[in-house]
């Protein structure tokens, strides 16, 4: 059985420390990030909203997606959140980040597919939480808009408040062994190895 989630994309990061949007950045030609986190998303969930601060940016993709507005740009990732889970029509809501090129479909079936018994279902990775790789049910909403009445705009701030279910690495592992899927690009030295390893796996066709 598959969890009824929304696919909330987030794209409302400026990319200040790549030096440049990171939703336009293409490691395969003519596919930008954003399409294609948008189309791993459609071949799981029923609904993509994609949460820009700007939507105009990117009306040349021409994607098959919902736009919901950022409505307070450069607040962190706990206000795309809510935007998102404001727009879904589905109690949960399956968040990525736009910046997640090697995301494993197998992996995030598989998380679609356990019991939602959770307000978050989050994977733990070396030791780290990955908040833009989880799922989230609607009833964040609610700690989550008093969070952003405090000033807060982190997603690890609403973790502390709501009930998680870790995803662990003995979990994730069988769907992805080198955890790829939490590989973002914030820096160049990291687009630049996430060139290279793209280059590498379509060679091999992987």
């Amino acid at each position: 059985m598959t969890l009824p989630a929304a696919a909330v994309v987030l794209a409302g990061g400026q990319g200040r420390r790549l030096g440049r949007d990171k939703a336009l950045v293409e490691l395969w030609p003519g596919l930008p990030l954003l399409a294609r986190v948008v189309q791993v998303a459609r071949q799981l969930c029923p609904q993509v909203v994609v949460v820009t601060d700007v939507p105009g940016r990117y009306a040349g993709l021409s994607l098959p997606v919902e736009w919901a507005v950022d409505a307070l740009p450069g607040r962190g990732p706990l206000a795309g959140l809510v935007a998102g889970l404001e727009r879904s029509a589905h109690p949960y809501a399956l968040l990525l980040a736009c910046d997640l090129p090697f995301l494993s479909l197998p992996l995030l079936a598989y998380m679609l597919s356990l019991p939602g018994d959770y307000q978050a279902l989050v994977p733990r990775w070396r030791g780290r939480w990955q908040p833009l790789h989880a799922i989230y049910a609607r009833s964040c909403l609610g700690p989550a808009r008093e969070l952003l009445a405090q000033g807060e705009g982190s997603l690890h701030s609403l973790l502390a408040r709501v009930q998680v279910r870790p995803l662990y690495p003995r979990q994730v592992r069988p769907y992805d062994p080198l955890g790829l899927s939490f590989w973002d690009l914030d820096r160049p030295r990291q687009l630049a190895r996430a060139r290279r390893l793209a280059a590498a796996l379509s060679h091999s066709g992987g």
